[in-house]
């Protein structure tokens, strides 16, 4: 279902637990991947790479947002690979969205509620509370993350890009693998809990 970064040692840095095993072939099915850096500019150099896919025709994005937190900010910036970064693009955006539920929510319970009032409404997709709690625990200040939403990924052409970055440890990934109508389930619990 999902891999996720540990952090040894209390750090919030992304720790690498290895190269993750990707099966040959060819994925039909949506993904969810998180690719996260250690540092405001990897988000940058994956945005590039997952071009590099797009064009090669070695994926579908159906939607990609980059979150950069530089330092000494209260917030991460979202932005949409598809739109100039605004308001308008993040919310017309899934992964925008879902990301803005997970990181803008405040932490107390009321943030704590939210997202498990979101975990719920993803119920049975791949995507759990663990999940949705690892990507909130791993974008910290410094940090950056590509959020990517596919489908039919030649995983012959994928997988060697990941498994790069994977060896070079600047980077560490989670994925979901949703079922069909996985995609549509997420839109609509993105859309229903958002605010207007």
């Amino acid at each position: 279902m999902s891999t996720g970064p540990g952090t040894p040692g209390g750090s919030n840095r992304p720790s690498n637990r290895g190269p993750q095993r990707w099966p040959a072939g060819h994925l039909d099915a949506p993904t969810l991947t998180v690719w996260f850096y250690d540092s405001t500019l990897g988000a940058a150099a994956g945005e590039v790479r997952l071009k590099d896919l797009k064009e090669r025709n070695a994926l579908q994005v159906h939607d990609a947002v980059t979150v950069t937190w530089m330092p000494g900010s209260h917030r991460p910036r979202i932005g949409h690979l598809r739109h100039e970064t605004s308001a308008g693009a993040t919310r017309s955006s899934v992964l925008g969205g879902l990301v803005s539920l997970i990181i803008l929510e405040p932490a107390d319970e009321t943030g704590h509620a939210s997202m498990v009032a979101l975990a719920q409404r993803l119920l049975g997709i791949g995507i759990d509370l663990t999940f949705l709690e690892s990507i909130k625990a791993q974008l910290v200040p410094e940090t950056s993350a590509l959020l990517v939403l596919s489908g039919h990924a030649d995983l012959d052409e994928v997988r060697p890009v990941i498994e790069r970055g994977l060896a070079r440890g600047d980077v560490a990934l989670m994925h979901a693998q949703l079922p069909h109508g996985g995609l549509e389930i997420l839109r609509e619990a993105v859309r229903g809990l958002q605010k207007p």
